[in-house]
């Protein structure tokens, strides 16, 4: 059985709601439009899910022109912001941190800050990152020109229907059974394939997916995020109580696998995963 796409998601905005897309155009730096806002606190320093749980309940989405952001919740009127500068106005570059990456990027208007300090109930501000190339990804898993957006560490994240499977069948012979079975959505990722057998990307190091060849330079690790329900907003126990049991090493839990492109291209669903190890 060939290993094909069975769903691309990005997340134009760091910690909120996924969009489905049929098709993608891959960029060096990620999936285009994936993680090009972030959310920080009045010291620059990126403010997330972990921390504020309502974001999932934000659902932005993104324009192809790469001009505004809309945002819907719950309760809130919908809201649309442009991209700083896009009107041909200057940009307000300000210094943000995220993931122990300090660089700048380009600060959204009043009128956002409001309206997502309503979601997180302290003060936050929205910023976006309008040159992509100011971020380079861990030196110990990457080359030189590699670049990321927002993203916590890598440009795409792929996660395997039969491992989720697999989870989930752990999950409901554990103690936190009626926890499960868990949704895909609860670990973000950017590209979801079917047809390989469990953790068979475990061992994956070079795939080819429509016309983008890329590198997988490292296993995922896990955090307190995927326990975050993002229908409810609700936590839970799992998939981390599981996956400490069945899936820990290096004094980490593991549940897909990062992905590195090494040219621009597109990717479909329904498109064939090669795997060229």
């Amino acid at each position: 059985m060939s290993i094909s796409v069975a769903g691309i998601f990005r997340y134009p905005v760091k910690s909120c709601g996924a969009e489905s897309l049929g098709e993608s155009v891959v960029e060096p730096w990620g999936l285009a439009g994936d993680r090009r806002w972030m959310i920080v606190d009045t010291d620059g320093d990126v403010v997330t899910g972990r921390e504020h749980p309502r974001l999932v309940l934000v659902a932005p989405s993104a324009d192809n022109s790469n001009e505004t952001v809309r945002f819907a919740a719950p309760g809130l009127p919908e809201l649309t912001i442009p991209v700083p500068g896009a009107d041909g106005g200057p940009r307000e570059l300000v210094p943000v941190n995220v993931s122990g990456s300090d660089l700048l990027a380009a600060q959204a208007s009043d009128e956002a800050a409001e309206w997502l300090t309503k979601i997180t109930g302290k003060p936050v501000r929205l910023v976006y990152l309008d040159d992509p190339t100011r971020r380079r990804i861990n030196p110990a898993y990457s080359r030189a020109a590699d670049r990321v957006s927002f993203a916590d560490g890598y440009p795409l994240l792929l996660v395997s229907e039969a491992s989720l499977a697999q989870l989930n069948d752990w999950i409901a012979d554990g103690p936190h059974s009626a926890e499960g079975p868990l949704p895909m959505a609860r670990f973000r990722p950017n590209v979801v394939i079917t047809g390989a057998s469990a953790w068979a990307e475990d061992e994956w190091r070079k795939i080819r997916i429509g016309e983008v060849a890329f590198r997988v330079p490292k296993r995922c690790d896990r955090c307190v995020f995927t326990t975050i329900d993002p229908r409810t907003a609700v936590r839970s126990r799992e998939p981390l109580v599981t996956l400490a049991k069945r899936r820990h090493w290096d004094g980490k839990v593991w549940f897909g696998v990062n992905l590195i492109p090494d040219a621009p291209g597109s990717i479909r669903a329904g498109d064939v995963v090669e795997v060229a190890n």
